[in-house]
């Protein structure tokens, strides 16, 4: 029972994770120790799936299913039923590097005007 409360709360901030990572920037903008986190968590996202490497929350999600009880396909909780096909979205490696480069991009125009506003002063 501990392993799949464990493994629903990993799906739960892995989900928290990736609303991080799509809106973290526009918190970025006004506090510097989100925009470092976020930055970081961009240059990270884009290193595993360069190389098709799975997220380590993904792994541990997988771990502790499996200690729960290994013969059970899905033991989750209903939120945490609808927030896995969030998570782990039915898209080729490929689709998922493309919207993770589109997210970079758009990460980096949110950040250009305070990188400016720094500069100018």
């Amino acid at each position: 029972m501990l392993y799949r409360i464990a493994a629903d709360i990993t799906v739960f901030v892995h989900f928290l994770w990736i609303i991080f990572l799509i809106f973290g920037a526009f918190i970025g903008r006004k506090h510097k120790w989100v925009k470092r986190a976020h930055i970081g968590g961009i240059i990270f996202a884009l290193v595993i799936q360069f190389f098709g490497w799975y997220c380590p929350l993904t792994h541990l999600e997988i771990w502790l299913r499996r200690m729960h009880d290994p013969s059970r396909s899905y033991s989750g909780s209903f939120i945490i039923h609808y927030i896995e096909k969030v998570v782990y979205l039915n898209v080729s490696p490929k689709a998922i590097l493309a919207l993770t480069v589109v997210l970079a991009l758009i990460s980096i125009w949110v950040y250009l005007p305070t990188c400016h506003k720094k500069f100018r002063r």
